[in-house]
């Protein structure tokens, strides 16, 4: 009997669990992440890592940038992780972790860190996990670890990741040392930045139409406050 959750599943808890509605622009982006996150784990070769939980919350966050009420993004949040039968905390501290970590860290002592040039003890679970990705001929690489690493990489030099040149080669040193595809993770970043750009352009133009319809109301409501006459009474 096969008892492996399906996508269908996972999408019943989220809305059992996040029970508003989802503004429309944001919806897609919750169900895309959500069945990104339920592939991953059903697939044998999944193995969560903090890199990977700091992708997860990385994603979220900016693609959930904007979102109106905000005090319902944690509620989607936990949805999602719970859904996905994971534990919210976990990946939230494990998140804060590796962001405190990368602003501490010179970009060439994180990148030597991360590419196993130059193994660092000063979070044994970091170095125990990069350890295993890089030994690990089966690591299922995904689209979520390749955004936490450059998160990583963005929390300890911005200037570097806007530098095409020297993004392109730390992300190189990073990949043939944990011996992944750089390729597939310099496509999927590019994606990323790209979706994200798209995404900032999508709140703009919402910001705009919004502005523009509340300004219609408005004129609206004066052209009516100022032509509006009380009926005459006859004598």
């Amino acid at each position: 009997m096969n008892n492996v959750r399906t996508v269908s599943d996972t999408k019943r808890t989220f809305y059992s669990l996040h029970t508003r509605p989802i503004n429309t622009i944001y919806r897609r982006i919750v169900e895309e992440l959500m069945v990104e996150m339920h592939l991953l784990s059903v697939n044998v070769d999944f193995r969560y890592n903090s890199i990977y939980a700091l992708g997860v919350v990385t994603a979220f966050e900016r693609f959930m940038q904007g979102y109106q009420p905000e005090r319902e993004k944690e509620s989607i949040f936990n949805a999602l992780l719970q859904a996905a039968q994971e534990d919210p905390q976990r990946y939230k501290q494990d998140a804060e972790r590796l962001q405190g970590l990368a602003k501490s860290l010179p970009a060439t002592e994180l990148i030597a860190w991360l590419s196993q040039t130059d193994p660092d003890v000063r979070d044994a679970e970091l170095q125990s996990s990069l350890l295993s990705i890089a030994n690990n001929p089966n690591f299922k690489y995904n689209r979520l670890f390749a955004i936490g690493l450059f998160s990583l990489l963005e929390l300890s030099d911005p200037e570097l990741v806007k530098d095409e040149k020297q993004r392109t080669e730390a992300l190189k040193t990073i990949a043939n040392g944990l011996h992944v595809s750089d390729d597939k993770l310099n496509k999927d970043l590019e994606l990323y930045r790209s979706n994200l750009d798209k995404m900032a352009q999508a709140l703009v133009v919402m910001a705009d139409l919004l502005a523009a319809d509340r300004k219609k109301r408005e004129q609206r409501t004066q052209q009516s406050s100022t032509t509006f006459a009380p009926p005459t009474t006859k004598e």
